[in-house]
């Protein structure tokens, strides 16, 4: 099908800036697995009084900070996802394309002469954990960047650790927005790129209702509070919204109350394996994409394959990039994903922004000329990058990347099909700025 297009006004007005870190050996607040804040006390004490040996990043160029040891012919770098528990089903390939990503560098010649050195670690779905692991690799590997994360639990528990330390975390998954961090660079999309227009599509269908249901920790619970600030302003109505724990697998209290709604379509912000329960529950209970259709935020070709396409046919997504996007950049890097990891292995938006975060930060690098976290910083602004998604760029005040939105459509043959397109890169808009039905919600 080509590919609808309608008019959609996308602006930004970047969001406002970050308070300051807790000091040193102070409580912050972490989330647990089932989304609740728990207090956990990170051993932050300031780790710059270093003695020289070598170079490292940071000591000439930077007073303070994380230093990366880049004394050698190599420069290392980390990659934090969850190699275990109920993300893995997730997470795994992430790093996969990361991998691919970074071997392809090296065989081009590296960064700034230097090949790039991964130190993989395991969050194991544990947000503590990946606080744990963050520290590990910025203090005791001295890595020049960490390319991970997947959850926003995760991305919440590790935003501390890599403040305190002026450390620089490529987050490459689409997540609710109302965030930035002077040292996060989001890769995946914002609200504004994913949900809105996800929301966008189903009233250009006629929707005029929706059932939310999602997994219980922030991002399923803030983009519920945007989706239900955009339908009020909308018209249309939300008949019901239920949560259930990161990895449950009983649903059919939830989809039987989502049966009796009648609602117009079902909005899906559920996450892990949880989605194989979810959808199998789905067509037991004679609901399809016909019927009651399922707009999904966190499904791509990997959750697909492993959900089955018999519970899937003819459900949407709403993402920034498909295995089957056209362009010469996808051709590229399907081929060179299939050839490493196997040709029954499908790519998916998480792992291409994250194969797309590690040559962003190679360009960053290059244009700095320098591993310093400062440096690099101040010259992401404009940053570009022939992605398989197509042209992405750094906005360098939010720390977002413009990035085409697309639906698709989930076929028998477990690949998703664009349905509709924004047309162009949208401007990211992580605090929703440019829409007056969002005032109030950061």
């Amino acid at each position: 099908m080509s590919p609808q297009r309608f008019s959609q006004t996308l602006t930004a007005i970047p969001g406002p800036g970050v308070v300051a870190p807790n000091p040193p050996g102070v409580e912050v607040l972490m989330l647990d697995i089932r989304g609740r804040w728990k207090a956990a006390l990170l051993p932050l004490a300031a780790a710059l009084a270093l003695s020289a040996c070598g170079s490292k990043t940071g000591e000439n160029e930077s007073t303070s900070g994380a230093v990366a040891d880049t004394s050698g012919d190599t420069v290392k770098v980390g990659l934090l996802n969850s190699l275990s528990g109920t993300m893995a089903i997730s997470e795994v390939t992430v790093r996969d394309s990361i991998k691919l990503a970074v071997e392809e560098i090296n065989a081009a010649g590296g960064v700034l002469g230097k090949k790039i050195e991964p130190i993989s670690e395991d969050g194991a779905s544990d947000w503590p954990t990946f606080a744990e692991k963050a520290e590990k690799l910025i203090r005791e590997d001295k890595v020049a960047a960490v390319f991970g994360c997947w959850t926003s639990a995760s991305r919440k528990a590790v935003k501390p650790v890599f403040e305190e330390n002026k450390a620089l975390l490529f987050y490459p998954v689409q997540y609710e927005g109302l965030e930035q961090s002077p040292y996060i660079f989001y890769t995946g999309a914002t609200t504004n790129q994913q949900i809105v227009p996800g929301l966008d599509y189903l009233k250009s269908q006629g929707k005029t209702s929706v059932y939310l249901v999602g997994s219980d920790y922030v991002f399923p619970r803030t983009a519920n509070k945007i989706i239900k600030a955009y339908a009020e302003a909308n018209g249309m109505t939300v008949l019901g919204e239920d949560y259930a724990p990161l990895g449950s697998t009983e649903f059919g209290t939830i989809v039987n109350k989502v049966k009796a709604s009648k609602a117009s379509a079902v909005f899906n912000t559920l996450n892990g394996d949880s989605n194989v329960a979810f959808f199998k529950e789905y067509k037991s209970a004679g609901l399809t994409a016909a019927s009651m259709p399922v707009v999904s935020v966190s499904i791509a070709e990997e959750e697909v394959k492993s959900i089955g396409t018999q519970y899937l046919d003819g459900q949407l997504t709403a993402w920034n990039y498909y295995q089957t996007t056209p362009g010469a950049a996808n051709d590229k890097f399907v081929k060179a994903y299939k050839a490493k990891y196997g040709q029954d292995k499908p790519t998916s938006d998480p792992m291409e922004a994250a194969y797309v975060s590690v040559y962003l930060w190679k360009a960053m690098v290059e244009k700095a000329k320098s591993f310093d976290v400062t440096a690099v910083k101040s010259a992401s602004d404009g940053v570009t990058f022939e992605a398989p998604e197509g042209l992405v760029t750094i906005d360098g005040a939010t720390q977002h990347i413009y990035k085409t939105a697309r639906i698709g459509k989930v076929g028998p043959d477990g690949l998703i099909t664009e349905v509709w397109n924004s047309g162009q890169p949208v401007k990211p808009d992580p605090y929703l700025k440019g829409y007056p039905w969002a005032t109030g919600l950061s």
